[in-house]
C-alpha cells in the first residue's frame, strides 16, 4: 500500500514559509529543549541531595520515556477534537505547572506522576510543532526549515544546563524560571492561531502502522534517540577511563552538542538538493559507523577525537534533521499528525534503549564498549537503509 493518503487528505503544498507559523514551532520546541535540559539534572542534583539512591532516581527519571510512550499515540486524536494551537497551549499549561510541582512536592513518590504529566505534556509539543513546522515548510526548503527547527531544539538543551549553571538547585527559583520558560512559547503560538494546521480526517491507519509505514524515517529517530541519549549520558565515564580529566571529558562532551547544532542547517539544505533522501540517510549513518569503530583509536588524542566528536555530533543530528524532511515529503493531513507521533515515539524507545545498551557494553567489552555499541545502532540503521533501497525501491 502506498505511504501517500488520497489526494482529497493532502493540503496544496505552501510555496512560501510562513513564518508566524515558523517562529510558533521553534518558540514551542526552544521550551522544550530548555525545560528538559534544565530539569533533567536539576532534579537528579535535588533527588540526590534527598538521600534517594541511584537506583530509585533512575527509575524516577525513565518515567520520561514511558509517558512519551504513552502520550504519543493520543496526540493526534486530541488535536484533532480540540485543534493543534488548544491542544498545544494546554500542554504548556500542564508542563509549566507540573514544572512548579516538584518543589512544592515533598514526597518522593509525588515526582512519579508529576514526571507522567511533565513529559507527557512536554512530547505532545514535540509531536505538534513538529507537525506545525512540516506543514509549514514548503516542498523544496523542507530541509533547511527543519534544520532551523532541530538547530533550535539543539541549543535549548545546551542552554537548558547553562541556566542550571547560574541558577543552581536551591530554592524556587530553577523552578519558577523553566515554568516562565514554557509559558512564555504561549505567546507566539497563540500570536500565530491563524496559521493553525487544520486536522480534517482521521488517518488512514492504526497508531502503530505509522511505525513501519516510513521506516527509514523512524529508525532513524530511533537510532538519534539511543546514540544521543547513551552517548551524552556515558560518555564522560569513557572519557575518565580512557585517561582524560573531568574538565577535558566535559569539552569533549560539549564537541558532540556543538556538531548537533553547526549541522543541522547545512544537513537540512542538502536534504532539499538530493532527490534521494533515503540515499543520504545512509551515508550519514556510514560516517557515523566509521567514526564510532575509528574511535578506540583516535581517543588517545584529544584533538582528533574532539574532530571525531564534532564531525559524530553531525551525523546524529543529521539522522533527526533528514528523517523528519523525508516523513514530511512523504505524508500529509491527519497521517503526517500521526507519523510524526510515531517518530516522537520511536525518539522515546530510542532514549530508553541506548543509555542500556551502552551500559551493559561497556561492562562486558570494557570502556570502548561505549564506542562498539554506538557502531552497533549506526550498522544496523546502514543495514536497514541499504535493504529498504535495494529491495523497496519505491516505497518510503
Amino acid at each position: 500500500m502506498s505511504a501517500v493518503p488520497p489526494p482529497h487528505s493532502c493540503p496544496v503544498p505552501r510555496e512560501d514559509i510562513h513564518w508566524k507559523a515558523l517562529i510558533a514551532a521553534v518558540a514551542s520546541i526552544s521550551a522544550v529543549g530548555l525545560a528538559m535540559g534544565l530539569g533533567l539534572p536539576l532534579l537528579s542534583i535535588i533527588l540526590e541531595k534527598r538521600g534517594i539512591s541511584s537506583t530509585m532516581i533512575g527509575l524516577n527519571t525513565a518515567m520520561a520515556g514511558v509517558a512519551a510512550m504513552a502520550a504519543a499515540p493520543l496526540t493526534t486524536a486530541c488535536a484533532k477534537r480540540l485543534s493543534v494551537v488548544t491542544t498545544m497551549i494546554l500542554a504548556i499549561i500542564a508542563a509549566a505547572v507540573s514544572a512548579l510541582g516538584f518543589y512544592f512536592a515533598e514526597a518522593f513518590w509525588m515526582w512519579f506522576p508529576l514526571r507522567i504529566v511533565f513529559h507527557g505534556a512536554v512530547t505532545m509539543l514535540f509531536i505538534l510543532s513538529e507537525f506545525w513546522i512540516n506543514t509549514a515548510a514548503p516542498p523544496h526548503r523542507r530541509g533547511f526549515v527543519l534544520g532551523i527547527y532541530a538547530a533550535t531544539l539543539s541549543l535549548g538543551f545546551a542552554g537548558g544546563p547553562l541556566i542550571f549553571s547560574l541558577l543552581g538547585s536551591d530554592g524556587i527559583a530553577p523552578f519558577a524560571v523553566g515554568a516562565a520558560v514554557i509559558l512564555l512559547a504561549a505567546i507566539p503560538i497563540l500570536w500565530a492561531r491563524a496559521e493553525n494546521p487544520v486536522i480534517e480526517t482521521r488517518p488512514n491507519h492504526s497508531f502503530m502502522r505509522y511505525i513501519f509505514l516510513v521506516p527509514t524515517a523512524t529508525a532513524a529517530v530511533f537510532v538519534f534517540g539511543a546514540v544521543e541519549s547513551g552517548g551524552l549520558a556515558l560518555f564522560p565515564i569513557y572519557a575518565n577511563r580512557t585517561g582524560f580529566s573531568e574538565s577535558q571529558g566535559a569539552i569533549l562532551l560539549s564537541m558532540i552538542g556543538l556538531g548537533n547544532v553547526i549541522f543541522q542547517v547545512p544537513m537540512g539544505m542538502l536534504a532539499d538538493r538530493t532527490g534521494n533522501r533515503r540515499a543520504l540517510l545512509s551515508i550519514v549513518a556510514v560516517i557515523g559507523l566509521v567514526g564510532s569503530l575509528a574511535l578506540p583509536w583516535l581517543i588517545g588524542n584529544w584533538l582528533l577525537a574532539g574532530g571525531i566528536l564534532l564531525l559524530w555530533g553531525g551525523c546524529v543530528a543529521g539522522l533527526y534533521t533528514i528523517g523528519l524532511a523525508h516523513l514530511g515529503e512523504r505524508l500529509h493531513g491527519a497521517d503526517l499528525a500521526a507519523a510524526n507521533a510515531a517518530f516522537v515515539f520511536c525518539y522515546a524507545l530510542g532514549t530508553l534503549v541506548g543509555p542500556q545498551t551502552i551500559g551493559v557494553a561497556i561492562d562486558v567489552a570494557g570502556s570502548h564498549g561505549f564506542a562498539w555499541a554506538l557502531a552497533f545502532f549506526f550498522g544496523l540503521y546502514v543495514l536497514l537503509a541499504l535493504g529498504r533501497m535495494l529491495f523497496a525501491p519505491k516505497q518510503a
